[in-house]
């Protein structure tokens, strides 16, 4: 299904001649993509989902996010790039002088849309400890691209629980909740226990020796007794933002 706006944009470009007939036609199609040799863009992405193909930076060159960047943005009005150096982030610039880099997410977007809307309803993204922040913004800074409110709950962890508890009733306003915790990964759980919106729980890599680059906190997630609660990748806030906001906005 081709969401009302995305099939707007279409027909808005090819009335103002940057796109042809036959462009159109295969950007409404499920599988469109354009082949750069070194990737391939799906341009139906955003058709289907609601939001177009996202960037994953690490492991490209500067030149290489620079130009999928550019082929992005050449058919959606968003633009969401993830693990992106400062050198990348550089070159985006250059294509896209209105992108921004949030250096502590290592994100960059570009916002275009005539009308920025807020989308659903409040996700809330706690995170354990300040070390915890850069996986916690890129979180964040997702969900808010993605149309949602963001209430950001930094340094709430266990240790020092009464700190969590001076936050719960923004917590319980939440739609869903976004709970990032590297060490022994406890907070999900004990979020889950205080809130009736489901909790998206993030292992980071923060820890000494036997956190195992964020294992532990994998395990203790995966194993939480609070109801409710789901687990992402270690380091993923990424993919707990997206599903946030899938969620906040359904």
């Amino acid at each position: 299904m081709v969401s009302e706006g995305y099939a707007k944009k279409l027909l808005a470009d090819v009335q103002a001649g940057r796109l042809s007939v036959d462009e159109a036609a295969a950007g409404l199609g499920s599988l469109g993509y354009e082949d750069l040799g070194f990737a391939k863009v799906d341009h139906g992405r955003e058709a289907r989902k609601g939001f177009p193909e996202v960037i994953f930076g690490e492991g490209k060159t500067a030149e290489q996010v620079a130009r999928l960047a550019e082929v992005v943005l050449a058919r959606s009005d968003r633009l969401l790039a993830t693990r992106v150096s400062r050198a990348a982030a550089a070159a985006v610039t250059v294509v896209a002088p209105d992108a921004v880099y949030h250096e502590t997410a290592r994100v960059v977007t570009v916002d275009r849309r005539a009308e920025t809307r807020t989308a659903g309803g409040l996700v809330a993204v706690a995170s354990a400890g300040t070390s915890d922040a850069p996986v916690a913004e890129e979180a964040a800074v997702t969900a808010e691209l993605m149309g949602c409110e963001v209430s950001r709950l930094a340094d709430v962890g266990v240790a020092g629980i009464h700190r969590l508890l001076d936050k719960l009733d923004t917590l319980r306003e939440a739609r869903v909740v976004v709970a990032v915790a590297g060490m022994e990964g406890a907070l999900p759980s004990v979020i889950g226990g205080l809130v009736s919106a489901p909790v998206i729980a993030v292992p980071t890599s923060v820890g000494y020796g036997a956190s195992f680059g964020g294992l532990a906190a994998l395990l203790a997630m995966l194993n939480s007794c609070a109801p409710g609660v789901a687990v992402v990748n270690i380091d993923n806030g990424f993919g707990a933002g997206y599903m946030a906001a899938a969620i906040a906005s359904g």
